[in-house]
């Protein structure tokens, strides 16, 4: 897996700092400043602390089974705002890179929030997952023939751990759900865009593209 995050801090300087503090036990295998220089902390075979307690597709040690890159931005707490394009420039080549490394599918690039709903909400709503689905590195927003399947609320939640999150606490569920594929709307109510959105990510697509 990949799993993105932004880093929460207020300075790039304060999170290398941090990620690089042992007793912090907190890391990540890069870094990316908003000026797009890379900072390679861990190396891809070894284990980093990036995701905590997690959940995504059936994997609860997703530490052990993914690749955390945090992306400089100060977070919802400290004056959350949107990715520059350098950062962003620099981040697709190394995603592709990893992507083809490890044979990641599309599925299995993430955000915090997605694997981590009820503590997380990075990388946040104003993150660029257009840009990285128009390039392979994400699963695309779906757009056109969207139907509304009806179901009822526990249906679509029974749909939504089947796409890979976790549904303890249903109503943060839904808002990873919506912050991932619905940013302009997060209410985390289940209406009838957020389950055509489910049933069109569930439908079937090319082998080794999910």
């Amino acid at each position: 897996m990949i799993v993105l995050h932004y880093t929460g801090m207020r300075t790039a300087a304060d999170a290398i700092a941090r990620l690089t503090d042992p007793k912090a036990e907190v890391s990540a295998h890069y870094l990316i400043d908003e000026d797009g220089t890379i900072h390679a902390l861990v190396a891809e075979d070894k284990r980093a602390w990036h995701a905590g307690s997690s959940h995504w597709r059936g994997i609860t040690d997703i530490n052990s089974a993914s690749i955390g890159i945090e992306l400089v931005n100060p977070g919802h707490e400290h004056g959350y705002r949107d990715f520059p394009d350098a950062q962003i420039d620099a981040l697709i080549p190394l995603m592709e890179e990893i992507k083809q490394r490890h044979g990641i599918t599309r599925g299995n690039i993430v955000g915090h929030s997605d694997v981590a709903p009820t503590r997380k909400q990075d990388p946040g709503e104003f993150f660029p997952w257009g840009r990285l689905a128009r390039v392979r590195l994400a699963m695309p927003r779906p757009t056109k023939n969207l139907i509304d399947p009806l179901w009822s609320d526990a249906g679509f939640l029974l749909a939504l751990e089947r796409f890979g999150y976790e549904v303890t606490d249903e109503l943060a569920a839904v808002v990873a759900f919506q912050r991932r594929f619905r940013p302009e709307l997060i209410d985390g109510e289940i209406d009838g865009e957020c389950r055509s959105l489910l049933l069109a990510l569930l439908l079937p697509k090319p082998q080794g593209d999910e």
